[in-house]
């Protein structure tokens, strides 16, 4: 079994409708070099559904992104500087949408007035591919040639002292 390596990112963006896109294939590529395929669509289409909730509704647009992978749980934290940011009627598909796909959710304040949204996502043994034992490569022996072996009474009988094979 493969041991996982406990992994961080961290993203600060300035939030617009054409950088959505920008950041939902850069966190994509984080997923993937961490090998954790599975979890891409969900994390990215969470994320981004964050992402234009905060542009749509926030007059503050600079947002950090945050991504902690244990090994056994991916968490994904976006947290916006908007301080006027309230609960609105149009976010609650977004929220509804997160404790679907994720595992837990969750925001909290920050002592400057900010919010911090975050959701988990858990990478179940079944979704990753399971090791496959390799055949070993083979050693030189088996490719090199034993030399036929001769019998010593064929090498004392010659006069010469060469062999006539090795000419």
């Amino acid at each position: 079994m493969k041991t996982a390596v406990p992994c961080y990112y961290h993203l600060d963006v300035e939030v617009c409708p054409e950088r959505v896109g920008q950041v939902r294939r850069i966190l994509a590529a984080h997923l993937r070099y961490w090998d954790l395929d599975t979890l891409v669509e969900p994390v990215c289409r969470s994320a981004e559904m964050l992402l234009t909730a905060i542009d749509e509704h926030a007059t503050d647009k600079n947002t950090s992104i945050e991504m902690w992978w244990n090994g056994q749980h991916l968490i994904t934290a976006i947290g916006e500087n908007d301080s006027e940011l309230r609960p609105d009627p149009d976010l609650r598909g977004c929220f509804e949408h997160l404790a679907a796909i994720s595992d837990g959710w969750g925001c909290c304040a920050v002592d400057n007035g900010s919010k911090v949204i975050w959701f988990s996502q858990r990478a179940r043994a079944g979704d990753r591919e399971p090791l496959v034992p390799v055949a070993p490569a083979p050693s030189l022996r088996e490719f090199l040639q034993v030399p036929r072996e001769v019998p010593a009474t064929a090498l004392a009988g010659s006069g010469t002292g060469v062999l006539e094979g090795a000419r």
